[in-house]
């Protein structure tokens, strides 16, 4: 590890923090926070409060807001962070490593953003042997750090949390706004179907199998559905000569598409023309709308309303997910608004232009938090 920046020392963590051995018996009768340490460095969140006599192992160690948190197993995976102030005498197994900071020496968020940076994560994934995921709380005393005078450390550090405190008001902004967007949408879907006439399924956009006739040593591309509304997304191309289930079907633009299976839960899409001539699997139900009647985008954001999630629900007897399967017959006799064409045009013109607004907000916050890492980087080589 380098540093262009004279005066700073390169050290090991082993020379700011200390390991911290020491549990303690769990009482029954008490309540305790237990932490979770989340991957990709994003810090550590409470997991839950339980009573002691919900904890199996009884010897547990005690956080301190401030520790140095790392997990023995996730470590390699960014499972490492800070403890904050809320999770103060939370309570860690074993499998994990508790150190704390000598604080004369090194800044506690200094030393959180450093972690964040990929030259302190490529010195944890080096570690140890590359078919054993654990790490050693020894280990974590070896990796290194650049260490400017503990004043120094305190200008970075308030600098770097003034920006990612900016970064982080643009995402809860952009937030605000998405559900805001999400609310008005939803209030003129409301408007337009007041009054309008409903009609089954079949009626609308009946069932459509287009069984594909497999070609030898043919490479097909499919696709499948995302639960609770997240759209269309691409699977593997498969070989026909290697396909062990049923016959699968293709899938035109313009169809409704849903999952036998997870329709319940939200797994529903209009397909877009770049989905165009794929192929679903025996799981995937493609209804193909009367283009005079209605779309698939316009019936994909009704099943996506809480009235039409729950038909779909309804539809999908049973209560584990492997029984959930969406019972056909019902769904095609299921009622949907049929309000006027014109008004459904209206409404899915004003989705696409705040569909368009919400994916230009996404990259602008995509592009701001882009350039964190390299200001981390500018920084913690004495650039910034």
């Amino acid at each position: 590890m380098e540093t262009k920046k004279q005066g700073w020392e390169i050290v090991k963590l082993g020379n700011v923090l200390n390991h911290r051995k020491g549990f303690i018996q769990i009482d029954d009768l008490e309540k305790y926070k237990l932490c979770r340490v989340q991957t990709s460095a994003r810090g550590i969140v409470l997991r839950s409060e339980v009573f002691g006599s919900e904890i199996r192992t009884k010897k547990q160690q005690v956080c301190k807001a401030g520790d140095f948190l790392v997990a023995e197993i996730d470590a390699k995976m960014g499972g490492y962070g800070i403890v904050p102030e809320d999770l103060e005498g939370a309570i860690v197994s074993s499998h994990y490593f508790l150190y704390d900071i000598i604080e004369d020496k090194l800044d506690k968020t200094y030393l959180e953003l450093f972690t964040q940076t990929p030259r302190f994560f490529e010195q944890v994934k080096a570690e140890g042997s590359t078919n054993y995921a654990a790490i050693r709380p020894s280990h974590v005393l070896t990796y290194e750090i650049p260490l400017p005078p503990l004043s120094e450390q305190q200008r970075i550090a308030g600098r770097l949390a003034a920006l990612k405190g900016k970064i982080d008001a643009v995402r809860v902004l952009r937030g605000e706004q998405e559900k805001e967007m999400k609310g008005l949408l939803l209030m003129q879907y409301q408007r337009i179907i007041e009054g309008a006439e409903w009609k089954p399924l079949k009626e609308v956009a009946p069932l459509m199998r287009r069984k594909v006739d497999l070609q030898p040593n043919t490479v097909y591309s499919e696709i499948g559905v995302r639960s609770f509304g997240k759209g269309i997304f691409e699977k593997p191309s498969f070989n026909s000569d290697e396909l062990s289930w049923e016959k699968p079907n293709w899938i035109k633009e313009g169809d409704l598409l849903m999952s036998n299976i997870k329709a319940w839960e939200g797994a529903v899409a209009a397909v877009g023309k770049e989905h165009d001539g794929k192929v679903g699997s025996h799981r995937y139900l493609s209804f193909a709308p009367h283009p005079e009647i209605s779309s698939a985008k316009f019936l994909a954001f009704y099943f996506l309303t809480e009235v039409g999630n729950l038909k779909l629900s309804e539809t999908s007897p049973g209560s584990a997910d492997r029984n959930r399967t969406l019972n056909t017959k019902i769904i095609l006799n299921t009622l949907v608004p049929v309000p006027d064409l014109e008004l459904q045009k209206e409404f899915l013109q004003l989705q696409t232009k705040m569909e368009a607004l919400k994916s230009a907000q996404v990259g602008q916050l995509s592009a701001l938090e882009g350039l964190f890492p390299g200001v981390l980087e500018q920084a913690f080589r004495g650039e910034w």
